[in-house]
Order: structure tokens, then C-alpha cells, then sequence
């Protein structure tokens, strides 16, 4: 009895009607219930039956599917499963196309994939700032699929004690690249940006090395005589930095703002929760002087940015305001000026403690959230922020012009 090639190219050919024809050593033709015709071969490997695809008829000729089978066997013989080494070989195959795909390639269609689901504009820019300045220096040209320890090792131990929350952010963001490269097939094996069980070995905790560092304030008693020098400087920077203050406002959420947002007539700004730390919308009251620096603002009649930057179409840069504030000299953060509200409204005012939390956008009670939905506190807020651009327009305390405290040079 015939074992092998019991089928014939003519009889291929003919074959119609549904069902399995055996060649022989495992080789089939399968037929469909749609008269489609495909080779596959069947076999057992340590007491598991296994099916295997070989292509269809119209791709696969007969000769050619025997010469495969064949090889199939050969490996069987030698304990290597088929379907498993096929899979390899793809991998294989995946991740030598992957060379080309570099980690900055890897990066730029993550961050591309997922910009949509960040809320804040600035999160969004901050992922590719960071990785720019720390991790594409050592390992943006290299193939995301060459990235092991030693690299990350590079990457994050020069940083790492000197600037703790920013190589944290780093070291996360990489693993984040790595696992969306791992999925798409551009690399194998484990994340060696993974911290738990791998890189809490190499490099100290955070717990050891992170200094408590509060954004640097102005002192309150300075912010008049600050406010002078910076109406001295030109540029939409200067301006988004006073209105900031002004406001009471996180830096995101003003290089965020739309005019869509602000009601000149009521004095308003209403920032929708997508941009708010809280999640939640947020009203601000919009003082004189508020209003003053908005409408002295350059628009223009495509975009709907407030503060324009200095590319068409986009808003002002998350770190304008900051290198604003380095040119000045000044010993202070533009993240601090939220910190000297409120020490200012603390010691120098009457208002409310949970007022300036409101001013903040902080959470607060929720008896007094419900007074702040009917409105009232509303307007409660808006007299404590007139009363701090009153205090913030007036340099002299005390008859004295307070001088702003510089940084000290080493």
C-alpha cells in the first residue's frame, strides 16, 4: 500500500467535492464547503495532535507542499515542534525589520497614538521635552529592539540623585515606549526600564535620594515691586506671566487658554475640566487689570489661543514663563506665585481660608462646594481677586520700595 504521494497534480485539480484527501506523511488537501483548496499538515509531538497550515492551492503547489512536509518531519525526528520554529522565525523576521525602527521612532508614534487621551497640552509636550533632553542623546539612533540595562543604566544614572522626580518620569516613560514597542513586535523579551525587580537593584530608591523642594516663592511683600519689572518687559510672555499671577492660575492652564473660554463682559474665564488637575470646571474672576492685559493681547483670526506662541497656530510654550523669569533673575518659579497668594491672603486679609483653597481650585468641604455651585462664593471670589491686583499694583510698603530678592550666584 502506497504511504506517500498518493495524490497526483490531476487529481488535485479535480478534486471538488468537500472534505480532507491524505497525500500521505501528514499531508492533506483540504477542501472547502466553498470549493477552496488549501494544504495542511497533521501531526503528533509528545502525545499532542497539531495542525498546521501550509497555503492554499493557488500558492502552494503540490511539490511544494511535499518538499515542506517533508521538512516537517525532520524536524518532528528531532523533537522540534513545527508550528513553534515557524513562529520563531517570523519573530525573527519582525525583529530584524525592526532594526530600522529606532527608539525616537518607537517614541514618536507612541506619544502620536496616545496624545489624544492626554487632557492637558502641556502633558502632551512634556514627553517628548523630557525624553529630548535625557534619553535621545544615548539611545534615540539606537534600535528599539538593541535597548537592554546597560543603556538604561546610562540614561538614568547621571540624573538620577541630582534630579530624582524628573529621572523618575523618564525612566517611566521609556518603560511605557518599550512596552508599546514589545506589543507592535519591535523588540522581545523583558522591559529593562521595568523598575520593580530589575532596576530597584541597580539604582537607589527615590525615597533615599528626593530632596523635599517646594516650588520657589515670591514673597508676598516683593510681589509689587516684581510686578514693575516685569510690565518693563515686552512679548506675549511677560503678559501670560502677570495674568497668571493675576489668577491665581497653574502655568498649563493659562498657555492652555482659549477666548472661547473668556467672557470680557462678565469677566470670566471659565477653564472646562479636561485642562484642571481636579478633572472638574473651574470659574475665575477676571479682575481690571486681568481684563487690561487680555485685550492688549495680539490675536489672530485662525486660532483661538490666547496667548500665542511663537509658531503659527500654537500657543505659548510650557516654559516661556519660566525663562521669563530666569532672565529676571528672580529667585522664584511661576508655580510659586500660587504659594504667595496664599501666604498673602492668609496674613494679610480677612478672607476665608477655604475662599483662597476655592481660588486655587484645591478641594474643599463639601458644604462649601455647595455654596460655591449656587454662586455665591462665586463673587465672594471675585472680591478677594480684586483686592489681590490691588495689592499686586502697589510697589511701596510703608512709604519703602521692597526690593525683589535675587538669586544668590555660588
Amino acid at each position: 500500500m502506497r504511504t506517500l504521494h498518493r495524490l497526483s497534480a490531476v487529481k488535485v485539480a479535480k478534486l471538488h467535492e468537500p472534505g480532507r484527501y491524505a497525500d500521505g506523511g501528514g499531508l492533506y488537501l483540504q477542501v472547502s464547503a466553498y470549493k477552496t483548496k488549501a494544504w495542511t499538515f497533521r501531526y503528533q509531538l509528545n502525545g499532542t495532535p497539531r495542525l498546521m497550515g501550509l497555503g492554499a492551492l493557488h500558492t502552494v503547489t503540490l511539490a511544494e507542499a511535499r518538499d515542506t512536509a517533508r521538512e516537517c518531519r525532520k524536524l518532528i525526528r528531532n523533537g522540534i515542534d513545527p508550528i513553534e520554529q515557524k513562529r520563531a522565525k517570523r519573530l525573527q523576521a519582525a525583529l530584524e525589520g525592526a532594526r530600522g525602527v529606532t527608539f525616537k521612532d518607537a517614541a514618536d508614534q507612541y506619544i502620536e497614538a496616545h496624545k489624544a487621551s492626554w487632557k492637558n497640552p502641556a502633558h502632551a509636550a512634556q514627553w517628548p521635552a523630557t525624553l529630548g533632553a535625557y534619553a535621545y542623546p544615548t539611545i534615540g539612533h539606537l534600535s528599539v529592539a538593541s535597548i537592554d540595562t546597560g543603556m538604561m543604566s546610562k540614561v538614568l544614572s547621571p540624573i538620577w540623585t541630582k534630579k530624582p522626580e524628573t529621572a523618575s518620569r523618564v525612566r517611566g516613560r521609556i518603560e511605557a515606549v518599550l512596552d508599546w514597542a514589545t506589543v507592535h513586535g519591535f523588540r522581545r523579551g523583558e522591559n529593562p526600564a521595568r523598575w520593580r525587580g530589575h532596576l530597584d537593584k541597580i539604582l537607589p530608591k527615590r525615597s533615599k535620594v528626593r530632596k523635599v523642594r517646594h516650588h520657589a516663592a515670591l514673597p508676598y511683600a516683593e510681589i509689587g515691586a516684581f510686578i514693575v519689572d516685569l510690565r518693563k518687559q515686552e512679548g506675549v510672555s511677560a503678559r501670560a506671566l502677570e495674568f497668571t499671577i493675576l489668577t491665581c492660575a497653574r502655568t498649563g492652564e493659562t498657555i492652555g487658554a482659549k477666548w472661547s473660554e473668556i467672557d470680557v463682559g462678565k469677566k470670566l474665564w471659565t477653564v472646562p475640566g479636561d485642562r484642571m488637575k481636579s478633572g472638574r470646571e473651574h470659574r475665575v474672576p477676571l479682575s481690571d487689570r486681568a481684563i487690561a492685559i487680555l485685550k492688549a493681547l495680539p490675536r489672530e483670526n485662525d486660532s483661538d489661543w490666547v496667548f500665542i506662541g511663537g509658531k503659527a497656530g500654537r500657543p505659548l510654550s510650557n516654559m516661556a514663563m519660566l525663562e521669563l523669569m530666569r532672565g529676571l533673575d528672580v529667585d522664584a518659579v511661576p508655580h510659586g506665585f500660587r504659594s504667595t497668594f496664599r501666604d498673602w491672603a492668609a496674613e494679610q486679609t480677612n478672607f476665608p481660608h477655604e475662599l483662597a483653597e476655592m481660588a486655587l481650585a484645591h478641594a474643599v468641604s463639601d458644604k462649601v462646594e455647595a455654596a460655591y455651585r449656587r454662586g455665591d462664593m462665586f463673587e465672594k471670589r471675585r472680591k478677594l481677586a480684586a483686592a489681590w491686583a490691588t495689592y499686586c499694583d502697589t510697589p511701596k510698603r510703608g512709604g519703602d520700595v521692597v526690593p525683589i530678592r535675587k538669586k544668590v550666584r555660588p
